[in-house]
């Protein structure tokens, strides 16, 4: 049994469905924000497609929400061992500079049906099955090795990505500030991670 897949349905959110929802809400200020205000103009200008999933019984009720967009891996100035970890699962010569992803822009999921009582898993786990799946699906219309995120630096939302399969790319921090040019001082916002989507093919 599926929360998601059993007592909801994916939408695609656009104005139509904001207007006539009740206000989502997951907790983070930021996300809020984006999915109450942000998420049209993002769509209008081709930056990120958004979806979420309506409650059955009640469909003003939006029980969680995502944004993706077209991404890739670029391992040309990659440190060799992070470029070694991309590429572990990639025959040698399929080896490229850069690998096809779906970045994950946002997502959330409403406060109130985080945990679902009866529910093997949490609703953001059932999520991101989905996520996953399709993008393995033989319909997908694109290649799409990858899904990449770029995760709040926050334990919370960092072990969320992690026992979803996720991976950092960069080992550490200091790294991960060194490939973007940032002072050692600077604070990090968020960490690069990313899932092989090769792993479940069955």
């Amino acid at each position: 049994m599926s929360f998601l897949l059993d007592h909801c349905t994916l939408k695609v959110y656009d104005a139509q469905l904001l207007e006539n929802s009740n206000e989502f809400d997951c907790g983070n200020q930021d996300l809020n924000e984006f999915f109450s205000k942000d998420l049209i103009p993002y769509s209008f200008e081709l930056l990120g497609k958004s979806y979420c999933f309506t409650l059955d019984k009640d469909p003003k009720v939006i029980t969680c929400a995502f944004t993706i967009a077209n991404d890739s891996i670029k391992t040309l100035h990659l440190p060799n061992s992070r470029k070694r970890k991309v590429i572990l699962e990639i025959p040698r010569e399929k080896h490229m500079r850069s690998y096809p992803a779906v970045l994950i822009g946002r997502l959330g999921v409403h406060k109130d049906f985080r945990i679902i009582e009866g529910e093997k898993q949490r609703t953001g786990d059932q999520l991101m099955d989905f996520i996953k799946s399709w993008f393995i699906d033989g319909n997908n219309k694109t290649g799409c090795r990858f899904i990449v995120v770029d995760a709040y630096n926050d334990e919370r939302v960092i072990r969320y990505y992690t026992a979803n399969g996720f991976i950092m790319l960069f080992s550490s921090e200091y790294q991960e500030k060194e490939y973007y040019n940032l002072d050692d001082s600077a604070t990090l916002a968020t960490r690069l991670m990313f899932f092989d989507l090769i792993l479940l093919r069955a």
